[in-house]
């Protein structure tokens, strides 16, 4: 009787090939859920600094509930009280950094970057306080596709509130470094980091869009609203 040859068993397991192809299934299911997740992070920010300018617009209205002017913008990027000597903002500053610490707010918008402030001079001058009367000399301005047009009447906003968005052009960090806007299709952002009294407000966009690269976040403090809280409260007329 010949003697059984042994049998040689196909060893389980998987080859090279075969983790391979996992590998890549599993990377791109990985893939898949990090991207959307990066989209909600971002989403958050956004709203997050929204409502921290809906709070500095109440803020705002308080103090001139409170003491009948706007605070002047802040003394620095590390000092968060407002700028002013005697009964107006130092060297007639009338735009700069939301100042935090007179309001009592928090410091710079879900970026780390400071928040950008213009107020009429005349609505934080504290000796001759404003009135109904009073000229404002702010101006909204937006884009829906095409070339600018009114947000607000012209010269009718008495104060500004911005965030420069998540690239941050023009931006101030809570350290005190300024980032500078790079020259390009962003002229809508140029304008918003520089200019002391017109302000564009619109829906984000990219490169491709009038007016370019663009993500600032920008609100106002309505006269109508002011002024109806300051009647209310017997603040005016005067």
């Amino acid at each position: 009787m010949s003697a059984r040859q042994p049998q040689h068993r196909r060893q389980a397991g998987f080859s090279l090939i075969e983790i391979a192809i996992v590998l890549v299934i599993v990377g791109l299911m990985i893939g898949g859920l990090v991207t959307p997740l990066t989209v909600q992070l971002e989403q958050r920010k956004v709203a997050e600094t929204q409502q921290a300018l809906e709070e500095a617009k109440e803020a705002l209205t308080g103090y001139a509930l409170r003491y009948g002017y706007l605070p002047c913008p802040a003394v620095s990027p590390m000092n968060g009280l407002e700028d002013r000597r005697g009964a107006r903002c130092n060297g007639d500053k009338r735009v700069g950094f939301l100042p935090w610490a007179t309001l009592g707010l928090r410091q710079a918008d879900s970026w780390n970057h400071l928040l950008r402030y213009s107020v009429t001079p005349a609505f934080s001058d504290s000796e001759q306080q404003f009135n109904l009367g009073t000229p404002r000399d702010i101006s909204i301005v937006t884009r829906n596709g095409g070339p600018l047009l009114q947000a607000t009447a012209l010269n009718d906003i008495p104060a500004m509130i911005m965030s420069h968005g998540k690239n941050g052009y023009g931006a101030t960090s809570v350290q005190g470094q300024r980032q500078v806007v790079p020259m390009g299709n962003n002229v809508d952002e140029r304008n918003n980091a520089t200019s002391a009294n017109i302000y564009i407000s619109r829906a984000a966009s990219g490169a491709q869009q009038p007016g370019g690269e663009f993500d600032d976040l920008v609100v106002w403090l309505s006269p109508n609203i002011l002024f109806n809280r300051m009647v209310v409260a017997q603040r005016l007329p005067r």
